[in-house]
């Protein structure tokens, strides 16, 4: 095996300035830190709004109060005075003004206020919103509500059904739940239509007509799978066609409808199989710009930027050649590119692509990139963080020069312990080149103990990005060092790299582990190779449970989060059925049982003998509680040291502040009982 690091290994450490009392960083530390929103910007170019939120621990909530940021000069965020208590969602129109949701008593209501004036409520909504958009011209809103098949919000609201005597929920197709809900049957999220009249909204009408299904998707879909013409006339958005074969479809396809409800939406997607989404008009009205995936069943397919002439209806794939997923769209205000991020070796920049001829120029360098808007100027304002430190705003000039706009945790960041990020590559499975990293707490000293991270999806990568969960500097901030490897299946390097896990969930991905582990190790004398826990949630966590029969001599630890222990009970659970059976080759469990049970990790318990901590949720219907009560039943009976940790009030994530922070506690402890933490 090739044991030379890549040319373009990366090594950074902490840009604050690290005073000498700094220290380890907490899990109280992370909630405490300020979330950057998502932001808007003023038509001018002069000003950004966004949320910034606190914690209090307490109540165990965050509150996210909506800021200004002068973008002509040097200066801190400042609370916009006069606004609504709790608005949120906030943008400006192309009036200048500013239009957010806040509630009044029980519901949101639209509210418009311009700067310096007294907030003006437009809405009367009779039912809950989910969001809002408003067209250039303003003369429509829309907003998207999850109802009853129901022409109208205040219909929505109404109960017309006597309520049954028993408490049984009935169905008689899937979905039955999704993610951490239980559906209710006739319950879709719908769009709606508002004229602007003299100020106020008018009549709506509901602009997805006779089609059942969400939009925007559930359950993670918001605002960017919806778009409105710059005249108010005609709605884009994009829609799952609801049934008994909609947790085995990931045919998202892309509809256009009158704004007015004249007549029902039109499919423009109709011949695609697989997910199409991300509907982004261009400047002029004339080009949809969207996201295509190619195979239907696969919800991690190569993600190509889509052109459509909206005169001749004719389409060109404008990233064909490029072998990266489109993970947003924006155009630049001139039309002739659109700013798109995608992933490239754990990083996630902007790159910008030339509308006529598909060039591909990135943009900005490493860290996760999001939220981008393109200015009038030529310059861009995006948000941007990395596994250093949490979102911050940003601009990248029309020069490519880039400047940073905020620092909102500087204060907090420069307490904490300074760390140290590295990649690294190596030969993996199939002699295939294979990447990894490792983070460090810079001043530790003498061996460190190892914490062996397996990312989800698995489609994925942890990569140089922060994260509120999963978090690489909290993890390593006891003394440990983070290692982690993007094994095939991994996203970033390519489609036929992120294909070649379907069929081999407990092989190549196993065979990665093994030798990044072994390369890190030998490239770096501090790392404790024979002292070493391994971590992973979702496909992370069926790893822990794979390695637990297949490597059960290497760690002396493991933390198994929300995974997969039995694969055959998996595929009657869980609920976007598309994903497993995709996994396994495209079938059924009861037609091809040999493919589940390949790499079912139940078959080898007997094998098990590794010390396991098992956390779960009882909120979470993607791989449910009872996979983890089962692995915990299996390391009981094996006589195993275990231990359970049941959040029920928790999804497949661990979200609310106390609740994440108790998952640190019990993860620490549980590490620190079988590794010995390097002196600090």
């Amino acid at each position: 095996m090739n044991r030379t690091l890549f040319a373009a290994t990366v090594a950074a450490i902490a840009l604050v300035s690290t005073p000498s009392f700094a220290r380890p960083m907490t899990a109280t530390d992370m909630h405490m830190m300020h979330r950057l929103g998502t932001p808007s910007v003023s038509p001018d170019g002069k000003t950004a709004i966004f949320t910034l939120s606190t914690t209090d621990l307490a109540v165990n909530k965050r509150s996210n109060p909506l800021m200004m940021l002068d973008l002509t000069r040097p200066a801190a965020p400042r609370a916009i005075p006069g606004v609504t208590k709790g608005a949120h969602d906030a943008v400006f129109a192309g009036d200048g003004a500013i239009y957010y949701l806040a509630p009044v008593k029980e519901r949101d209501q639209l509210f418009r206020m311009t700067m310096g004036a007294k907030p003006v409520q437009l809405s009367d909504f009779g039912a809950d919103i989910s969001g809002f958009k408003i067209s250039a011209d303003r003369s429509r809103v829309l907003v998207w509500a999850d109802t009853k098949d129901c022409p109208d919000l205040a219909c929505a609201a109404t109960t017309f059904a006597p309520k049954p005597a028993g408490s049984a929920r009935i169905y008689d197709e899937l979905f039955v739940r999704h993610w951490d809900t239980w559906a209710e049957p006739g319950t879709k999220s719908r769009i709606y239509a508002f004229p602007m009249v003299a100020g106020k909204l008018g009549k709506e009408v509901r602009v997805t007509g006779t089609l059942v299904g969400d939009t925007p998707s559930k359950p993670f879909g918001g605002g960017e799978e919806i778009d409105i013409s710059g005249d108010g006339k005609t709605v884009y958005f994009a829609l799952r066609e609801a049934g008994r074969i909609e947790p085995t479809s990931t045919n998202l396809d892309i509809f256009m409808a009158p704004a007015d409800g004249s007549a029902q939406p039109v499919n423009l997607t109709a011949p695609n199989g697989g997910t199409d989404t991300l509907p982004t008009l261009s400047p002029d009205g004339r080009t949809l710009a969207y996201m295509s995936m190619a195979r239907a069943g696969y919800e991690a397919d190569r993600q190509v930027l889509m052109l459509r002439n909206l005169a001749t209806n004719r389409t060109r794939a404008l990233t064909e050649k490029w072998d990266r997923s489109v993970g947003s769209i924006a155009w630049s205000t001139d039309g002739r590119s659109i700013l798109v991020t995608a992933e490239d070796v754990m990083e996630a920049p902007i790159w910008t692509i030339d509308v006529a001829s598909g060039t591909v120029t990135r943009l900005t360098g490493d860290g996760h990139a999001g939220n981008v808007i393109p200015m009038a100027n030529g310059g861009v304002i995006f948000t941007q963080n990395s596994i250093m430190a949490p979102d911050d705003l940003y601009r990248v000039t029309s020069r490519g020069v880039i400047g940073r706009l905020t620092d909102v945790n500087r204060a907090l960041l420069a307490q904490l312990d300074p760390v140290k990020f590295e990649k690294f590559a190596f030969n993996g499975a199939s002699n295939d080149r294979v990447y990894g990293f490792k983070l460090k707490p810079a001043a530790a000293q003498g061996k460190l103990p190892i914490a062996f991270v397996v990312h989800g999806g698995p489609q994925g990568s942890f990569g140089n990005g922060w994260s509120y969960r999963w978090n690489s500097r909290l993890i390593s901030s006891p003394g440990y060092a983070v290692v982690s490897v993007d094994f095939h299946g991994s996203t970033g390097y390519g489609q036929a790299f992120t294909d070649s896990i379907r069929n081999d969930w407990g092989g190549k991905p196993l065979e990665d582990l093994k030798r990044g582990l072994a390369f890190a190790t030998a490239q770096d004398p501090q790392l404790d190779a024979n002292n070493a826990c391994a971590l992973g949630a979702s496909y992370g966590g069926y790893m822990m449970n794979w390695i637990a029969g297949q490597w059960p001599d290497r760690f002396k630890c493991l933390v198994q989060h929300d995974g997969v222990f039995d694969a055959r009970a998996m595929a009657y659970e869980t609920e976007e059925l598309w994903f497993d059976e995709w996994e396994h080759g495209g079938k059924t469990y009861y037609e091809d049982p040999a493919a589940f049970e390949k790499w079912n990790p139940v078959n080898h318990v007997a094998k098990w003998k590794t010390p396991m901590l098992v956390i779960t949720g009882e909120k979470d219907f993607r791989i449910p509680y009872t996979q983890g009560l089962a692995s915990f039943t299996a390391l009981q009976r094996r006589g195993i040291p275990s231990k359970l940790l049941v959040f029920p009030d928790e999804n497949h994530w661990v979200l609310r502040p106390k609740n994440s922070i108790q998952w640190y506690d019990n993860v620490f402890g549980w590490m620190n009982r079988w590794l010995a933490p390097a002196a600090r």
